[in-house]
């Protein structure tokens, strides 16, 4: 699940995951980090999911998907859109 909240010039955006499914570590990549798994990890919060937080420029496009362990890639299903292989974002 993806949630939006716009700042000034920017939009924040929330990742937003079941803590349990899947199981284990799990990280927001895309081409606003480079698609580095160490930079956007999700952690828990209190209402049973777990999150990470991105700022990026308002009015803008990304590309991103999640990696869990096991080197298990998959998609946001609420993206915007899709490109073939990753979820896009519009921000």
């Amino acid at each position: 699940m993806l949630e939006r909240k716009q700042l000034k010039g920017r939009t924040q955006v929330t990742f937003i995951l079941p803590e349990d499914a899947p199981g284990g570590p799990v990280s927001v990549v895309g081409d606003f980090n480079q698609w580095n798994p160490a930079a956007h990890p999700l952690a828990p919060r209190g209402d049973g999911t777990r999150a990470a937080i991105v700022v990026l420029p308002a009015k803008s496009a990304h590309s991103f998907r999640y990696l869990a362990v096991g080197d298990h890639w998959f998609d946001d299903e609420q993206a915007d859109s899709h490109d073939g292989v990753n979820g896009r974002l519009h921000t």
